[in-house]
């Protein structure tokens, strides 16, 4: 793993390790060599800095996860510009939002993708933001001779590095807030990950999920310090995508539940082993049932190595390679390097070993704080540790496990319940596809349970009565049972695989 602590240093280095080793490849078949992905990019940053993009410019970007959308994170890095990717399912509420409280100066787009027309959004966006303008850019970006580009800043430590990224939450709340990171805050969780992942440049990782999130910047972070390559598609589809991992040779199958799941049911229709040299299936975004784990490893062979952390915080904790099914199965893996974890009591003290509490964290990879900074004393308790708002406690031998969200401890007639233990027991009936537990106000009792299901097609939908029996045959105590089931022929999920529990409190609050 190399050590450079900014983008292009880390381009520098593997350049001069293996230029010719591939960097990433497509569903189409294009390749991009780390000799190459440099070149292109420094041809690319002299075509943007021929549009005025120097230093410190904001360049907001809405591309897919493409080749090209790799080489413009270079690019504009080699400008020292600040980037702010936006997640492709975001329109123009968001959009706006977020390009007008960035104040970007340029907004790069496609014309149209998968029917959707970008460049007339992005126009209407940007007429808002006094000194803005739009670049349309279909697999294509401008390029000039990169003689003509000033040099390269020098790298900065860690602590008195700029801020170069600004990471909008990805939409579990209503409003998006931007957090602001540094390439060295990236750097350091993508060395981490790959750490626990005994990264190496044999491996073939899936990147099949919009490049644009953090995870995505943080997988080219991790190419580039491990010398493994990148396997892109533009969009997730189970079949085709699958049929593309399994012609590049997959050797890291993320990246979540929602992946993993599919994964399964293409293998199971398969007529031979899909992913053969599959080692590892890496997750987060989004709780696993340990049912899943099980099946993934007697299917394929090969664990799910999930992580835990958040935008404002990415992968705090991580599980490895060398950890037991048992903990893979029940938990998220153990701090990461650097990472320092305080759990705090709903009632404010520090919890105590095996003590549920809400995770707060110092780390490396903490982001410098809100764009608007008014959320900060909020996001950080008085001795600066970050608030995650997530519950969990650590076990005993040092793996956080997560017992849910503060927001999803649902208060039924004074008794607390755990949204996340209700469904972790849901997601185990076989006829369940995917799973959530809200809590829905209530006049008599405060909150009510209220689950919500997506049942395995062809299987009849239990009802209330048979949720609720299933649930006691589990041993689930009666304080904690549903009142409520409603049933969705698909679960609303955001690009990292999180259900939107927003939007179902809204759509069945009476």
């Amino acid at each position: 793993m190399l050590p450079g602590l900014t983008l292009w240093e880390l381009i520098d280095q593997r350049v001069e390790i293996t230029p010719d080793d591939r960097l990433a490849v497509d569903e189409n078949g294009r390749t991009l060599t780390f000799g190459e992905f440099r070149d292109r990019s420094e041809r690319v940053a002299a075509g943007l800095a021929d549009l005025g993009v120097g230093p410190d410019t904001v360049v907001s970007w809405q591309l897919p996860t493409w080749l090209e959308s790799l080489v413009l994170v270079a690019a504009l890095s080699r400008l020292g510009a600040v980037q702010n990717p936006l997640l492709p399912i975001y329109r123009e509420r968001e959009v706006g939002f977020i390009v007008r409280q960035a104040q970007a100066a340029l907004f790069i787009v496609p014309s149209v993708w998968r029917g959707f027309d970008y460049e007339a959004m992005a126009r209407s966006v940007v007429a808002d933001v006094p000194g803005s303008s739009v670049l349309v850019a279909d697999r294509s970006l401008p390029e000039a001779d990169p003689a003509s580009l000033p040099p390269l800043a020098p790298a900065l430590d860690a602590e008195h590095q700029p801020v170069r990224w600004l990471f909008y939450t990805s939409g579990t709340t209503a409003d998006p807030k931007g957090a602001q990171h540094t390439d060295a805050s990236i750097a350091a969780v993508a060395y981490g990950m790959g750490e626990r992942l005994a990264l190496m440049p044999e491996d073939h990782n899936a990147l099949v999920f919009p490049f644009t999130h953090i995870g995505g910047i943080t997988w080219l972070f991790a190419g580039l310090q491990s010398g493994c390559s990148n396997i892109l598609t533009e969009g997730f589809h189970p079949q085709d995508t699958a049929t593309v991992l399994s012609r590049e040779g997959v050797t890291l199958a993320g990246s979540g539940t929602v992946f993993h799941q599919a994964y399964l049911a293409c293998q199971r229709s398969a007529d031979s082993p899909l992913f053969p040299d599959v080692r590892g299936f890496p997750g987060g975004g989004a709780p696993k049932p340990p049912s899943l784990v099980a099946e993934l490893r007697e299917v394929f062979g090969a664990p799910v190595l999930s992580g835990y952390g958040l935008t404002e915080a990415p992968i705090l904790t991580m599980a490895a390679t060398t950890d037991s099914d048992d903990e893979l199965a029940t938990s998220e893996g153990k701090p990461m390097p650097g990472v320092e974890l305080r759990l705090v009591t709903l009632e404010g003290a520090v919890a105590g070993p095996g003590e549920e509490g809400e995770i707060r964290a110092k780390a490396p990879q903490i982001m410098r704080g809100y764009l608007d900074a008014s959320l900060d004393a909020a996001a950080f308790d008085d001795e600066g540790y970050f608030r995650t708002g997530d519950l969990g406690r650590i076990d005993d031998r040092g793996n956080v496990v997560i017992t849910g969200r503060l927001k999803d401890v649902i208060i039924r007639k004074g008794e607390n319940v755990s949204a996340k233990e209700v469904e972790d027991l849901l997601h185990a009936h076989p006829d369940v596809a995917d799973v959530a537990v809200i809590g829905l106000p209530d006049p008599a009792s405060g909150e009510r349970v209220c689950a919500v299901l997506q049942f395995v097609d062809g299987t009849e939908p239990l009802d209330l009565d048979g949720v609720v029996a299933y649930l006691r045959e589990q041993g689930l105590m009666n304080q904690k049972l549903p009142e409520q089931v409603e049933v969705v022929d698909v679960m609303p999920r955001n690009p990292a695989g999180k259900v939107l529990k927003h939007v179902l409190r809204e759509q069945y609050t009476d």
